[in-house]
């Protein structure tokens, strides 16, 4: 069974720590969730719309590489996007973003979804960019009402939001998040995530979540950690204390660890999730939190391989 990950491939502008210069990493979150899960040795595919310019040529390369399947990737004369980054003395990122015509946002139906395909991801940039934003929003909820396992993260980039040129704003982006709830498994959300979405500033819950459908609300913590909340429980496990040197793609390499563990546990159903045990959930939350500390660890978003993330 094999996990599609749906969503933009891009090129973060990364500064050089030695100096004032740029470097080109490729990224994007579902890229980057694409990339950890196949590196982990879990079978992965990817639905994207890919640039035929260098960049676009670098990310396949880059997704072949990791054992990503590669079938489902639409190509287009589009640009690639570009995302600018800024590093804060603790490693954190901002980002601002050059996404107007570019390929990603033009990616098509893809139609049916095979049985083959038993989990789907989504998140970050695809969600917001129309026109391909309703489209996965779509695709989300037919896999849900098909049975298959779906996760989320929105990943929430406040910049890109406001750049949309009143494409939507940032309230209506908050009302469209609530529309995707009754269709999302597993959501992951960072903890200033979940703050602008509402968590604990406008009367939102996560037990408001959990009513609207989601199964399981997983919360990224940095270096403090990680919560799963579920109707049943709430189960934290600490971070893994590591030198870093940035966190670009640390919540991304969460969601493709989180979905490695589930498949090599054969956890593909919406069922199998409300069944975990606590125990099921820490070994999960466990595997996730070493996995994120090796990508933190060096620069740019670099999942680790199974040989390093090893739950031996």
């Amino acid at each position: 069974m094999t996990i599609l990950v749906c969503g933009e491939a891009l090129v973060d502008l990364v500064p050089v720590h030695e100096g004032p210069l740029l470097a080109p990493k490729l990224g994007g979150g579902p890229f980057n969730v694409a990339v950890a899960i196949g590196r982990l040795g879990s079978p992965v595919a990817y639905l994207s719309r890919i640039s035929r310019d260098p960049f676009g040529e670098q990310i396949l390369a880059s997704l072949r590489d990791a054992g990503v399947d590669i079938s489902w990737v639409q190509r287009g004369d589009e640009p690639t996007t570009l995302a600018m980054t800024t590093l804060a003395e603790d490693g954190s990122a901002e980002y601002s973003f050059y996404a107007d015509g570019t390929a990603d946002r033009l990616v098509a139906d893809p139609g049916d979804l095979p049985e083959e395909i038993s989990v789907l991801s989504f998140g970050t940039l695809s969600l917001l960019y129309e026109p391909g934003a309703s489209m996965y929003a779509g695709l989300l909820h037919r896999a849900r009402a098909a049975g298959k396992l779906t996760m989320l993260d929105p990943n929430i980039r406040p910049a890109a939001i406001d750049s949309t040129s009143g494409d939507i704003t940032a309230d209506g982006f908050r009302d469209r998040f609530r529309s995707w709830l009754p269709s999302i498994d597993i959501l992951k959300v960072s903890e200033d995530d979940s703050f602008w979405l509402g968590l604990g500033t406008q009367g939102t819950t996560v037990d408001d979540w959990l009513a609207a459908g989601v199964t399981a609300v997983v919360m990224t913590r940095g270096g403090d950690g990680i919560s799963v909340f579920t109707a049943a429980d709430e189960i934290s496990v600490p971070g893994v204390a590591v030198d870093v040197v940035d966190t670009i793609g640390a919540g991304d390499t969460v969601h493709g660890a989180l979905l490695s563990f589930l498949q090599k546990e054969s956890i593909i159903t919406s069922n199998a999730v409300q069944e975990m045990s606590k125990q099921d959930w820490q070994q999960a939350l466990e595997f996730a939190a070493k996995a994120a500390a090796i990508t933190v660890s060096r620069p740019g978003a670099d999942p680790p391989w199974a040989s390093e993330a090893s739950r031996d």
